[in-house]
């Protein structure tokens, strides 16, 4: 296990996900997350919006609009390529690839999808939306959001 998983999996009991809201690959992920089975609920947040200012006011909000920012309930932080991982690591059918993206030999294939992630993302993001908050039509993703399966 490395520094990634092993921080993930000291009793975590939920994990918050901030994801960029104006990028069409970031919301279809948060969909696609919105569909798994969870081993560990998550909660899917706008990055940069109000509810993440006001749950996690310690982050740089500007830094995480750039690159997937996941937060665990004792206060992790992860980013990037560590934040990709642990997503997996929260789904029931990922976790032993999340846990192999993690080690030496995996960990250049979790870099390469991010950076290719990233440079896509760039290329198709949209301007933020009147209130800079979600997606438009999108339900706010808080708490109230489905149940972990």
């Amino acid at each position: 296990m490395t520094t990634a998983t092993a921080t993930a999996a000291r009793a975590t009991r939920h994990l918050t996900v901030l994801y960029d809201a104006d990028c069409p690959l970031c919301v279809h992920i948060r969909h696609w997350l919105l569909g798994q089975r969870w081993l560990v609920p998550l909660r899917l947040i706008p990055a940069g919006s109000l509810a993440a200012r006001g749950r996690f006011p310690q982050l740089d909000h500007a830094s995480t609009l750039r690159e997937i920012t996941v937060i665990g309930d004792a206060g992790q932080v992860w980013t990037g390529t560590d934040a990709f991982i642990v997503c997996l690591w929260a789904l029931a059918e990922h976790r032993p690839k999340a846990n192999w993206l993690a080690t030496a030999a995996g960990r250049p294939f979790a870099r390469a999808a991010m950076y290719t992630a990233s440079a896509w993302r760039q290329a198709v993001r949209t301007e933020p939306g009147a209130e800079g908050e979600a997606e438009p039509g999108a339900p706010a993703c808080d708490d109230h959001c489905a149940a972990p399966r």
